[in-house]
């Protein structure tokens, strides 16, 4: 049930628009419904095809919030966006703000825990036509580190993911409007999430589209000798963005928009002179 404005032909690019003041990477900037709005309009000029409006941060150890007050961070900035032509997700794992985010416009509901955080996330998914993205974890925010045990984790990831989406089903989430999102750095520490992407072949055999978030995660530190802030990460997001492109990836999800939409244009571009098989 793919959103008739998203083009076709290429890996699609999901901007990030936190309203939160805690986010571990650009927590505080867009808090304001003014700003926040703009900065959706900057990353569609940029080349999203997609804006992910989230209210709570989601990284280890942040803080919980209601459905209330996660609706008042975000239902302004939804509300605005959902009254132009952008296609707009929201991140939660509520179904109260999911339900009316989707009554606001928003045509993609991005589920951090893949159902697992709401029992009513599913029925809310099923009762509208909207995109559901489910993504892999273990445990919330809190246990989340101390449940990253795996022997291997790209067969893992892909049974675990199976096993969500076959409870969405169960519940009345139809098929076609599932894409999953083997979770990086959810559940995922050391070399686990090097791991999981250098073993996506399970994942992308599920024959689902399979979004995929690493933008500016702690993992990526490394590649600039660990001395990077979030926002210095971009380089290797933008080297990883292709990479996944190239597997053949639904989408990714990323803060620096502009990097990330040419390198999965030039994918494309290279796919279409025959570079990939």
């Amino acid at each position: 049930m793919l959103p008739a404005t998203l083009p076709t032909g290429r890996s699609l690019v999901m901007g990030i628009l936190n309203v939160t003041p805690d986010s571990f990477s650009d927590g505080g900037l867009y808090v304001d419904t003014d700003v926040a709005v703009e900065k959706a309009y900057r990353m569609v000029r940029q080349g999203a095809d997609i804006v992910d409006v989230g209210g709570e941060s989601t990284r280890p150890g942040a803080t919980a919030l209601t459905a209330r007050e996660e609706w008042n961070r975000i239902g302004a900035v939804v509300t605005a966006l959902g009254k132009t032509d952008i296609v707009v997700s929201v991140d939660t794992y509520h179904a109260d703000t999911a339900r009316r985010a989707i009554d606001a416009g928003a045509e993609i509901v991005n589920d951090v825990t893949g159902g697992a955080g709401d029992p009513n996330m599913f029925s809310a998914v099923a009762s509208s036509s909207c995109l559901y993205i489910l993504q892999h974890g273990r445990g919330n925010a809190r246990t989340m580190n101390s449940l990253a045990n795996y022997g291997d984790i790209g067969a893992e990831v892909a049974d675990e993911l199976t096993a969500s989406v076959d409870r969405a089903v169960s519940s009345g989430v139809d098929a076609s409007q599932i894409v999953v999102d083997p979770g990086f750095g959810f559940a995922k520490v050391g070399n686990d999430d090097w791991d999981l992407a250098a073993n996506m072949a399970p994942i992308m055999k599920l024959g689902m589209p399979v979004l995929v978030g690493v933008s500016r995660k702690r993992f990526l530190a490394e590649i600039h000798n660990g001395r990077s802030g979030p926002a210095q990460r971009d380089d290797a997001t933008a080297a990883l963005t292709a990479y996944f492109a190239e597997l053949g990836v639904w989408g990714v999800r990323v803060h620096e928009v502009a990097a990330s939409r040419a390198a999965v244009e030039t994918v494309a571009r290279l796919r279409t002179a025959g570079a990939y098989p």
